[in-house]
């Protein structure tokens, strides 16, 4: 970690990697120079070429004109989507990554979109907000505006509120209002023909905080050949952008389902599909073509920093106790999701279904397994329980039963909350004299109800609805393509399939 050029910084920055840049070197400088040439240049023909001063590591004007069109200082391309690197004279494309190469070989981090004036850093991999440089923006802003009404001959008064005003403001919080009613991101999707299963799941992505916050700021780094627009990830990207253009008619996903019957052979053909089979198979194909770009380790699915595994990857803790000596064997796996199964004693809720699965299990006789400490085959108790949380957990609850000449559908009614806490089921849970994990007030384990997948009907002839959750308290039915308003009473005493909750308070590493 580098130090800082003073102890107090300068500006409110979503990117600490800018701090003593903008102490060592004319950064504001330069981002203010672009800005007014590019952003607020009032034609483009007067654009003028910038030289790169290498006294002070920043830019300035010259006389020289260049042609109205900046070009790509690698393809010669004149795309629209241009970045100008903010440490030295370097104009390139976004689209064909020559501004990510750029940053990759220079170690220069820092580029501005010369359409709009956004900054990118390439350490922190996204867009960023930083005080300073909005207000060198704001200063140009200021200026261009004043000249222009001077053209109009009109006259710029700045407007503060008067008291009166701030106190109307306060007592009409319209903007509040928007937001909880917002339609933005909600959009229906049309059957083509038994994708109810599909659809249900892509409502619940889309819905998934993160996930949406990845698709639409331009993180996935595709490395598939853009002509052959086999990309899965490209395409769900493409529909997250499509869910939140702020169009209401129904979409219609058939590249979806015909990347899914690409790439998924098993779940092909318009007969209905299992939605949590088809929930496992695209997270696992968006992992597989993640993780060998964004991944820590491409080699191992246990240690793997793709946006599925941040978001969606958790790990369980078997611990297997000899009854003879007592001796503990540990493993710890990976999972997506937590199955819970539905069978006699009847579970009621969704927390009798979490106590099952991480109850004491005696394995019997004719399942022995052999003590690393004793040497030989030993009866053992089976426990399961969280090693590590998922910022998204999942809850499968198997309705569905299938034997030789025998399936049927489990309809029992199954409670569950809005408000999950996880840390009775947590391996190390501290626990009281009658054996009871003792619940705390940490909020690391708390989990908000964010969408819930249903099945309707048997299993020869079933649909699947869901229901998902807008805003801080607004929630919506989504049946293929209709949306409909909703409340939590109808959604927890909906009959369940697939739970999303999602984690209340985020931890960082």
């Amino acid at each position: 970690m580098g130090t800082k050029a003073s102890n107090k910084p300068s500006s409110t920055s979503s990117c600490h990697h800018i701090e003593a840049l903008k102490s060592s070197t004319s950064l504001l400088e330069s981002y203010g120079f672009l800005f007014e040439t590019f952003i607020r240049s009032p034609a483009s023909d007067s654009i003028k070429s910038c030289d790169f001063g290498a006294e002070n590591g920043g830019y300035k004007e010259s006389s020289r004109k260049v042609p109205p069109a900046i070009k790509c200082c690698e393809c010669d391309d004149s795309t629209p989507r241009l970045y100008a690197c903010l440490q030295c004279v370097y104009f390139a494309c976004f689209e064909k990554k020559h501004i990510q190469e750029h940053a990759k070989s220079s170690k220069h981090f820092l580029a501005m979109d010369i359409s709009y004036g956004g900054v990118y850093c390439y350490r922190c991999k996204d867009h960023i907000y930083d005080d300073d440089l909005d207000k060198v923006a704001g200063i140009s802003n200021n200026r261009f505006f004043s000249k222009l009404f001077i053209v109009l001959g009109l006259r710029l008064i700045a407007w503060t509120p008067t008291d009166i005003e701030i106190e109307s403001l306060h007592s009409n919080p319209k903007r509040r209002k928007i937001e909880n009613n917002s339609s933005v991101g909600l959009r229906g999707l049309i059957n083509l023909g038994n994708t109810c299963f599909m659809s249900c799941i892509v409502q619940a992505l889309t819905h998934t905080p993160l996930l949406r916050d990845f698709f639409l700021s331009d993180k996935h780094n595709c490395q598939m050949m853009a002509e052959t627009q086999q990309c899965l990830v490209c395409e769900l990207s493409r529909l997250f952008q499509e869910f939140y253009s702020g169009s209401r008619t129904p979409h219609i996903p058939y590249r979806l389902l015909h990347l899914v019957w690409t790439h998924a052979r098993h779940l092909a053909g318009y007969e209905q599909q299992d939605a949590h089979e088809f929930f496992i198979a695209i997270l696992d194909l968006v992992h597989q073509h993640c993780k060998g770009t964004n991944g820590a380790a491409s080699n191992n699915s246990n240690c793997c920093n793709c946006i599925i595994d941040q978001i969606f990857t958790g790990s369980l803790q078997s611990d297997v106790t000899c009854q003879e000596c007592h001796n503990i064997s540990t493993t710890i796996d990976p999972f997506w999701d937590i199955s819970l199964d539905l069978v006699t004693p009847e579970p009621t809720s969704l927390f009798d279904c979490l106590k099952r699965f991480t109850r004491d299990e005696h394995l019997g006789s004719f399942a022995k397994i052999k003590c690393s400490q004793c040497t030989v085959h030993r009866e053992s108790t089976k426990r399961l329980t969280m090693k590590r949380l998922p910022i998204v957990c999942c809850f499968h609850l198997k309705r569905f039963e299938h034997s030789i000449g025998y399936h049927k559908k489990i309809k029992t009614l199954i409670s569950f909350t809005e408000e999950l806490d996880m840390t009775p089921f947590m391996s190390g849970c501290k626990t009281n004299d009658m054996g009871e994990c003792i619940v705390t007030d940490d909020q690391q384990y708390r989990y908000t109800l964010f969408a819930v997948v249903n099945h309707i009907g048997n299993l020869e002839s079933g649909h699947y609805i869901n229901y998902i959750k807008q805003g801080q308290s607004s929630w919506f039915k989504c049946d293929d393509h209709q949306i409909t308003k909703s409340t939590i009473q109808e959604v927890l005493n909906s009959e369940g399939y697939l739970l999303f909750y999602h984690k209340k308070v985020l931890d960082y590493e």
